[in-house]
């Protein structure tokens, strides 16, 4: 399933950013970039489109106004520099409201609400044919996620984690391609929520696994490369289970 889009913004700079967001989401494909909302008013006349990407600040037409005046509305997630228009576009039922500048995590989780939309509506159009619906499936999940280290953003590929460990208010993320794990600020439980559906385990209160990187497990010890994991109590059963393995 593919969400078509088109990105509205009067900076180039704001066009290309969208763009290069847009492309990196498997589900949205870009049908159309528009420097003011004449041009996207243009762009919707001549295609149909589920989802448009719109800044506000705009010459001409503010990109609340260009929205009042639509007959027929795509869903709408605003891009812009400018929090003052919040409470606007709460009463103008848009999607998200995401302030510049924008991150590829912040983007991708806003791009999977226009999804969950997009699917409640296809629900209510043609309840018969449609199955039941599912958020974030393993088809859409994207194979990666960004942390802060330092003062860099670093894309983490999920299929490279062996292993995560929380220390506080830190979390060690070890990488097979790493010989040194990235170190960034933030709770296990946060870096979790990241984490596809499958494939991953929490083993312990300061653990979670990749379970495809697992070489063996004794003595409630999980062996992946040089380092050794402990299992906490009462989930070795569940862990063993996971893994289908059965005595």
């Amino acid at each position: 399933m593919k969400l078509s889009c088109i990105a509205v913004d009067d900076e180039s700079m704001g066009r290309k950013m969208l763009e290069e967001n847009i492309r990196q989401v498997p589900f949205l494909e870009l049908v159309r970039t528009c420097k003011n909302a004449f041009e996207a008013m243009e762009a919707l006349q001549e295609t149909k489109v589920d989802l448009m990407f719109l800044d506000i600040q705009m010459p001409g037409m503010l990109g609340t106004k260009f929205l009042q005046s639509l007959p027929e509305k795509p869903m709408v997630i605003f891009v812009t520099a400018y929090s003052n228009y919040a409470v606007e576009s709460y009463d103008l039922d848009v999607i998200d409201y995401l302030m510049k500048p924008v991150s590829l995590e912040r983007f991708t989780k806003s791009a999977f609400k226009a999804l969950d939309e997009y699917r409640k509506r296809q629900a209510l159009l043609y309840p018969a044919s449609n199955p039941p619906l599912q958020t974030n499936t393993i088809e859409d999940q994207p194979d990666f996620f960004f942390v802060n280290v330092e003062y860099s953003i670093v894309k983490i590929p999920t299929k490279d984690i062996t292993h995560i460990e929380g220390m506080k208010d830190y979390v060690k993320i070890y990488l097979a391609n790493l010989k040194k794990p990235v170190l960034t600020k933030s709770t296990l439980k946060g870096i979790e929520e990241k984490l596809p559906p499958q494939g991953f385990m929490r083993v312990h209160k300061s653990y979670i696994v990749n379970l495809d990187k697992i070489e063996s497990i004794r003595r409630n010890q999980i062996k992946i490369g040089d380092y050794e994991i402990p299992v906490g109590e009462g989930n070795l059963e569940e862990l063993l289970k996971a893994l289908n393995y059965s005595k």
